[in-house]
């Protein structure tokens, strides 16, 4: 149940949980004690697992004691962490039948986005409709780590897209600062749920071997969750919340995505001025374009860090 004063979280039998899971342990990290009470109360769950977390190198080479790493290797480590989260999940009370895995490229689901949009957001439209949930928890559009924000928005369009009437929506943030504001909520809990929730992020040993330290004090935090609500306006143009620096431009791409598909530009070719108090403002959007559309700001260089600088924002 939550306290928060601006949404109240009631669950109950008739309560079904569909978490979206960008790989194994984001379930156990963000969203283990929302599971719990759900299954306490008579609810069923489903995660629906996007990767198997193969593209998981430094803690693979610790555990195994191997500096390569080839194909057969990732797939073997995918699979032990496709066993793992199995485990966490019996310790949250769910059974192994309720998890649902796509087996999307770890590190992988922006490019697929960009590159097989329709067919992505297809799969995750018939997990919806097969399930048929009333709540879904997925990653916040904010959170640093380019799967979850990608996986945001493919759940934001299959929700827009499939038969039915709509779940309520809840964003997790598991990488990043949290934002303040109207719309959250925060779950209660107890000494005994969080025990539990910590016993099935224990199960992620792969994990735990190596950032166990950090996975701990992640998943210690109490779960707070920011209610979804669209706010796409139909409009031809939109301020951009970001003034990334004039050197770094030539390397950097916009990606823009809705119900209608993927367009992208080099920064310096995007359909862009500045209006009177100095901010980037896109034009040339289709104001007759359906349901949520989204924006990312990327930049087009390889580096071996990881996470988003800017990430995705919803116009």
């Amino acid at each position: 149940m939550s306290r928060e004063a601006d949404m109240s979280l009631s669950l109950n039998a008739r309560t079904r949980l569909l978490v979206v899971a960008p790989h194994p342990d984001d379930e156990s990290i963000a969203t283990g004690e929302l599971i719990l009470q759900v299954r306490q109360a008579g609810g069923e769950v489903q995660i629906l697992l996007l990767t198997n977390g193969d593209n998981n190198p430094w803690p693979q080479r610790w555990v195994e004691r191997r500096l390569r790493i080839g194909a057969d290797e990732r797939r073997r480590w995918g699979e032990r962490r496709r066993t793992e989260v199995t485990q966490a999940l019996a310790q949250l009370g769910v059974t192994g039948e309720a998890l649902q895995p796509l087996g999307w490229p770890d590190m992988g689901i922006t490019r697929r986005l960009c590159d097989q949009l329709d067919a992505s957001v297809e799969m995750v439209v018939q997990c919806l409709e097969a399930f048929r949930p009333t709540l879904v928890a997925l990653p916040a559009l904010g959170d640093h780590h380019p799967d979850h924000g990608a996986a945001h928005v493919l759940t934001r369009l299959a929700v827009a897209g499939a038969d039915g009437e709509a779940p309520r929506m809840l964003a997790y943030l598991v990488h990043g600062q949290e934002v303040t504001g109207k719309g959250r909520v925060k779950l209660d809990s107890s000494v005994g749920i969080h025990a539990t929730k910590m016993a099935a992020l224990a199960c992620h040993r792969s994990q735990m071997a190596l950032s166990g330290k950090r996975m701990r004090r992640l998943a210690d935090r109490g779960e707070r969750y920011q209610a979804v609500r669209g706010t796409s306006v139909a409009a031809e143009s939109a301020v951009l919340p970001w003034q990334p620096s004039r050197l770094l431009q030539r390397w950097l791409r916009l990606t823009l995505v809705d119900e209608r598909g993927v367009r992208q530009w080099p920064w310096r070719q995007a359909p862009l001025s500045m209006d009177g108090q100095g901010r980037y403002v896109l034009h040339g959007l289709d104001p007759a374009a359906p349901g949520p559309r989204f924006l990312k700001l990327h930049m087009n260089l390889p580096s071996p860090w990881i996470f988003d600088r800017w990430g995705w924002c919803e116009l």
